[in-house]
């Protein structure tokens, strides 16, 4: 008997490894906002099609972490693979939040969920650092920074601990958005720092384009990053590419310039292979963040790399 084909095994290795476990689904945010009952039915579906491949963790706050457990318990117990993966974000307090992931670890981790990611915002190394103080072993924070000055500041300290990043790429505004720039110097520092990260907001399309920013009708439009346009040009950037060329990959809006095959080449020119790209999702750009898993996948599927 011949054995099914999924997705995953006739999807082009370098894609594979670009885009394996890259989409953390945050339904519950804007613009998408969902019920968590939507949500949890809609990652349960997502975790079951030829497409699971790509998918992260499930994004939630952490003071809703036993809403969630109420609704997904039951779809848990159905999932053929089990234990779900998620990430908690932080609120205010982050000692209060450290108690409720920690509680809700200990009673459910070996039998329903785990969140073994916190995603703090920290605008200073004092807070970086009182996290950490109080950071549960098995529990890995990524610390959304601002992208101003004070950024070299809280990435060597990031660095000096050991630890991982968070930059905001977008929003349900044309303001919410940084420029290319900010987020290549976002990106280089890191490298340079040897400090790896995600994303989150504004990446749900593969590459540039201009389109409304909300699901509402007559919502306000602007220019989104793409997140091949992101992965692409963070693993350049690991190869220390000049930031002109950064900035030309990050902007490029054609399908065409993006060839894969044994890695990837832009513009026929330059070339990330295999192992580069798995050493820029290891080192580099981990995943992001996105309200949605089907814009994602279909507009992959609409290039035909999927």
């Amino acid at each position: 008997m011949n054995a099914v084909r999924t997705e995953a095994d006739t999807t082009p290795a370098s894609i594979r490894t670009l885009l394996s476990n890259v989409i953390d689904y945050a339904g519950l945010f804007p613009p998408s906002q969902l019920t968590m009952a939507e949500a949890v039915i809609n990652y349960a579906t997502y975790r079951n099609r030829n497409q699971a491949w790509m998918l992260g963790r499930f994004c939630v706050p952490a003071a809703r972490l036993f809403e969630f457990i109420e609704i997904a318990e039951d779809p848990i117990r159905r999932d053929k693979d089990r234990i779900w993966h998620l990430a908690a974000i932080a609120g205010e307090d982050i000692y209060e939040t450290i108690n409720i992931v920690r509680d809700f670890n200990r009673r459910f981790a070996a039998t329903a969920a785990i969140a073994d990611v916190i995603e703090v915002r920290a605008n200073t190394v004092s807070k970086i650092e009182n996290t950490l103080s109080a950071m549960p072993s098995g529990i890995t924070p990524y610390f959304e920074i601002p992208i101003g000055e004070e950024l070299p500041e809280l990435v060597s300290a990031l660095a000096l601990h050991g630890q991982r990043a968070k930059i905001r790429t977008g929003g349900t505004t044309p303001e919410a958005f940084p420029t290319s720039r900010q987020i290549i110097r976002f990106v280089r520092t890191c490298m340079a720092a040897n400090v790896s990260f995600k994303a989150t907001a504004g990446l749900h399309h593969p590459l540039r384009c201009y389109k409304p920013l909300t699901y509402e009708e007559n919502a306000p439009r602007g220019t989104m990053h793409g997140f091949l346009n992101m992965l692409v040009m963070t693993g350049f950037a690991r190869e220390s590419y000049r930031i002109s060329l950064l900035e030309q990959i990050l902007e490029d809006e054609f399908e065409e310039a993006f060839e894969f095959g044994d890695g990837v080449t832009w513009r026929g020119e330059h070339f990330l292979g295999n192992a580069q790209l798995g050493w820029l999702r290891q080192k580099g750009m981990h995943s992001f963040g996105s309200c949605s898993f089907d814009e994602p996948v279909e507009d992959l599927r609409s290039l035909g790399l999927l």
